[in-house]
């Protein structure tokens, strides 16, 4: 009895660990929009804000953009020749008039702060092979006033970035969609 215990007490603790890690890393791989699974993408909802009044403005063309890049430096950037703060702007914007229904003047603006990242891979402080997968990454952020509502971060993999407009319609997407 003495010696069952400890083997009974074991395979209870296996089993227990081996579902939460299950349902923990199941969570991780489920996501919210199918074009969320075509790269890897992180996104974060403050539920807690005002997120249908976020949403509204900006299908009402009551926003405005702000964005930044930022090309590699330890290796040739690619997308430096490729693509300018303002193409990508030009991108933006013609990503989101599939989006924009109508026009409804309002004081309020949603901010849609985006950043285009391109993956340094000769950096020295990327981890493993894996980081070195993807040509990019673009971070979006919307916000009402100085509240963040909504987050996303999405993988570009081509280098040439001819995906980047993808990538921009899937963070629109995800953004619109937490109404629906």
């Amino acid at each position: 009895m003495k010696k069952i215990l400890p083997i009974v007490v074991i395979a209870l603790f296996s089993f227990v660990f081996y579902e939460v890690y299950t349902q923990a890393t199941k969570s991780v791989k489920v996501k919210r929009v199918e074009c969320q699974s075509k790269t890897v993408t992180f996104e974060k909802i403050f539920v807690e804000e005002p997120i249908k009044e976020s949403i509204n403005l900006f299908l009402t063309n009551n926003y405005e953009v702000n964005s930044h890049m930022e090309y590699s430096k330890y290796m040739k950037s690619h997308l430096k020749d490729i693509l300018t703060k303002e193409q990508a702007d030009e991108l933006l914007e013609n990503v989101i008039k599939a989006y924009v229904k109508d026009k409804v003047a309002s004081q309020e603006k949603v901010s849609i702060n985006y950043y285009i990242y391109e993956n340094d891979k000769e950096d020295t402080g990327k981890k493993g092979a894996k980081s070195k997968l993807y040509a990019g990454y673009l971070v979006f952020e919307f916000k009402l006033g100085n509240k963040l509502i909504y987050k996303i971060q999405t993988d570009y993999m081509d280098i040439d970035a001819k995906d980047v407009a993808q990538r921009m319609d899937c963070a629109i997407n995800s953004f619109v969609s937490i109404i629906k």
